[in-house]
C-alpha cells in the first residue's frame, strides 16, 4: 500500500474508540482530510503528541475508502507555548476552527496552511498584539478564499489603514506579518476585519465564544 507524505496541521481531534483517534488535518497537497490514528492512545505510543491540535509538520498516511490512516509523523512545531497563554490558546483555536470552516477536501491549499503557520508564530511573537494578529488573519483568510469585497465598500479609511490592507492582500501568507501599526490604525483594521467576517461567515465559533468570555473577566 502506497504511503503518502502530506504536509499539514492538525485542526481538531476526537476519540474514536478506547485507543484510536479521529483527526481532521489541513494539508497542502489534499486540503482537509480525515485521518485515523490507530492505537495512538495506548500507553507509551510516541505518536500521541502529534495527534493534538496545532501539531504542524509531515504526516505519513495510507489512503482508505473514505479516510486516511496515520503511519508516521515528523512534527516541526507543536506550538506548546500557546497552551500556556489562555488568550493565545483560544485565539489560535479560533484560527483552526476558521480554517476548518473554509477548507475543502481534495483541494490543494498551501496558502491557507501557510497562513495558519504564520498566524500561530505571530501569536508567540512579543511585538505583535493579539488583536492585530486576529485582524490580519481574518482579512487574509477571507481574501485567500476569494470572498473579500472591495475595500471601498467599507467607506473611508485612514491612509495607514489602507496601506496595511494593501500589504495584507498583496503579500504571500508567509510574509503577511512583517508590519506593525499604531492604536488608531489597529482599531480601524480590527473594525474592518469584523465587518468582513460579519458579511462573509455564517458560523459561530465555539473557541471565539470562550475567548470573549475569558477576556471580559
Amino acid at each position: 500500500m502506497e504511503v503518502l507524505k502530506l504536509h499539514g496541521v492538525v485542526l481538531k481531534c476526537a476519540d474514536h474508540s478506547e485507543f484510536d483517534r479521529r483527526l481532521t488535518v489541513l494539508t497542502a497537497e489534499r486540503g482537509k482530510i480525515t485521518v485515523f490514528a490507530r492505537s495512538v492512545k495506548r500507553p507509551g505510543n510516541r505518536l500521541m503528541a502529534s495527534t493534538e491540535p496545532f501539531a504542524f509538520g509531515t504526516f505519513l498516511v495510507t489512503e482508505g475508502k473514505s479516510a486516511y490512516n496515520l503511519r508516521e509523523t515528523e512534527i516541526d512545531n507543536y506550538f506548546e507555548e500557546i497552551r500556556s497563554d489562555l488568550d493565545a490558546f483560544y485565539l489560535g483555536s479560533y484560527f483552526l476552527e476558521f480554517a476548518d470552516y473554509y477548507s475543502r477536501e481534495n483541494v490543494e491549499d498551501l496558502p491557507l496552511l501557510s497562513l495558519i503557520y504564520s498566524s500561530l508564530l505571530a501569536l508567540l511573537h512579543p511585538d505583535f498584539h493579539n488583536e492585530l494578529v486576529r485582524a490580519v488573519f481574518e482579512i487574509k483568510m477571507i481574501s485567500v478564499e476569494g470572498e473579500l469585497p472591495p475595500p471601498d465598500s467599507y467607506g473611508e479609511l485612514l491612509p495607514g489603514t489602507r496601506h496595511a490592507l494593501e500589504h495584507i492582500l498583496k503579500s504571500p501568507s508567509s510574509r503577511v506579518f512583517t508590519f506593525n501599526v499604531n492604536e488608531e490604525i489597529l482599531s480601524e483594521l480590527s473594525s474592518l476585519a469584523a465587518y468582513y467576517v460579519r458579511n462573509n461567515v455564517r458560523k459561530e465559533f465555539q473557541s471565539l465564544k470562550i475567548l470573549n468570555a475569558v477576556s471580559v473577566r
